[in-house]
């Protein structure tokens, strides 16, 4: 099966469960009309990217079965209004606690975020780490690319062409510059430049990433 095959399977079984709330392999491949093997392989994909989940079901007689769900990482995949109740939000929170403190607030909240890309990256070499990490930015809405520039040294360039938090970042810029330390703290032995900044009126960000 080709990629932009395997692509959309995986967001119809994500639609799915949306639905179902709940499925097993066998439901899904009956609904996709797809084969049982190929479902349990996109599940397989699905939970290494942590969008869904299972819970283990056990019965009296024969195998305990799965059942799928989406994540909240999963679910979050979905469009959902938050950029004006968050800005809205922070408005409130600055009027209330002032500007520094709602900057530690959005400071904790990359660092939170770096936790998480870690765990889908720690024990992998710095391309599969950069490969990584720009197929979780494609699953959080920011039509990550990749960018090979250099291999000895390693030299990357990530390009997005959507900014999935443009609402926020318009009116508080300074989360786009924790964006930038927590890409950094993400890769501790490499200097990571902002090249490209759609916040500049640019078509994309752009970020370099090389061995320092």
């Amino acid at each position: 099966m080709n990629t932009s095959l395997q692509s959309s399977s995986k967001e119809a079984i994500l639609q799915y469960l949306l639905k179902e709330n709940q499925a097993s392999a066998q439901n899904i491949a009956e609904a996709m009309n797809i084969s049982t093997q190929a479902t349990r392989r996109h599940l397989k994909d699905l939970l290494e990217q942590g969008l869904i989940e299972y819970d283990l079901i056990r019965v009296k007689t024969g195998r305990p079965q799965y059942l799928y769900s989406l994540s909240r990482q999963g679910r979050d995949r979905f469009p959902q209004n938050y950029g004006e109740f968050a800005v809205s939000f922070l408005d409130t929170l600055t009027e209330t606690v002032g500007e520094n403190e709602v900057s530690r607030v959005l400071q904790k909240q990359w660092e939170k975020k770096a936790d998480n890309y870690r765990k889908f990256m720690t024990g992998k070499s710095l391309q599969e780490k950069v490969t990584r990490l720009v197929e979780m930015r494609k699953e959080e809405g920011y039509m990550a690319e990749l960018f090979i520039i250099e291999e000895n040294p390693p030299q990357f360039f990530i390009s997005e062409h959507n900014c999935a938090i443009s609402d926020v970042a318009e009116s508080y810029p300074q989360v786009c510059s924790h964006e930038l330390e927590m890409f950094s703290s993400l890769f501790p032995e490499c200097l990571v430049e902002r090249t490209n900044w759609i916040h500049q009126g640019e078509h994309r960000c752009g970020y370099l990433i090389k061995i320092c």
